[in-house]
């Protein structure tokens, strides 16, 4: 079933299992504000039965990063250039980058897993996009790179947490202050790829995780995504707490005298 295919974005869902593709492949799935708006959509309009969202680019490439119309002076027809953006007040200039980031931040709800299926370049806002799900399984071909600094900019995309929780400070300030290529091996190794597949195994390995993510009870699987989401900001102990705390309701719930 199709709930959206507009601005590059195509939902479909089946089942417990949505898939948002960037349907863009003349421009190897360049991003635009439209088309990050046609995200936050996609995200909202998800049914409630949903439990895994993939996201998946089609083509050659998972996603080239920002369409290169946003560095010219007119940018995209009805909306504002990084000039004008540049020119703004500060506040205006916040809203505006909040507002973008928001087709990057819903892909962690605690009631759902999300995986990024990655084949060929995930650059900038790729690689962030790649960054915002949960678990990436990568084709051999895959490359990320996070260009922005090259481009005298930062990574503004909400990707600099999860790409240092998964790699660590140094090597993800290595990363984005060169701006260099991480091969799919590499990925693997470091830990920013689950796993790394042939690219005609791809959609194969992605539905298999997917069927693995469903076998375990739904609100067993949200209790833990919210435990390890979570235990980053938690001392030691406060993890213990939390973990007793979630596990007082599972042990409640499989009573049946949940609340």
């Amino acid at each position: 079933m199709t709930l959206l295919d507009k601005h590059g974005v195509r939902l479909t869902v089946d089942d417990a299992i949505a898939t948002v593709t960037l349907a863009n492949p003349e421009k190897r799935n360049a991003q635009t504000p439209a088309m990050w708006r046609a995200l936050v959509e996609a995200g909202a309009l998800l049914p409630g039965n949903v439990r895994i969202v993939v996201l998946r680019g089609e083509g050659r490439s998972f996603s080239a990063g920002l369409d290169r119309q946003a560095f010219t002076p007119e940018g995209f027809d009805g909306e504002p250039s990084f000039l004008d953006l540049a020119r703004g007040t500060d506040e205006a200039l916040d809203a505006t980058i909040a507002e973008y980031q928001e087709a990057f931040t819903w892909w962690r709800r605690t009631d759902l897993v999300s995986i990024a299926a990655v084949q060929g370049h995930a650059i900038g806002a790729g690689f962030q996009l790649a960054l915002a799900c949960d678990l990436r399984v990568a084709a051999e071909d895959a490359q990320f790179a996070m260009r922005e600094t090259s481009l005298g900019l930062v990574p503004d995309l909400a990707g600099t947490h999860p790409l240092v929780g998964l790699v660590g400070y140094a090597r993800a300030l290595e990363i984005c202050a060169t701006g260099r290529f991480v091969h799919a091996d590499e990925a693997a190794r470091i830990g920013l790829a689950n796993v790394v597949v042939p690219g005609d195994e791809l959609d194969g390995a992605v539905a298999d995780l997917a069927g693995a993510l469903l076998a375990a009870p739904r609100d067993a699987v949200i209790e833990t995504k919210a435990l390890l989401g979570g235990a980053v900001d938690r001392t030691y102990e406060e993890q213990r707490r939390a973990e007793r705390a979630a596990q007082a309701r599972r042990l409640r719930d499989l009573a049946g005298i949940g609340d």
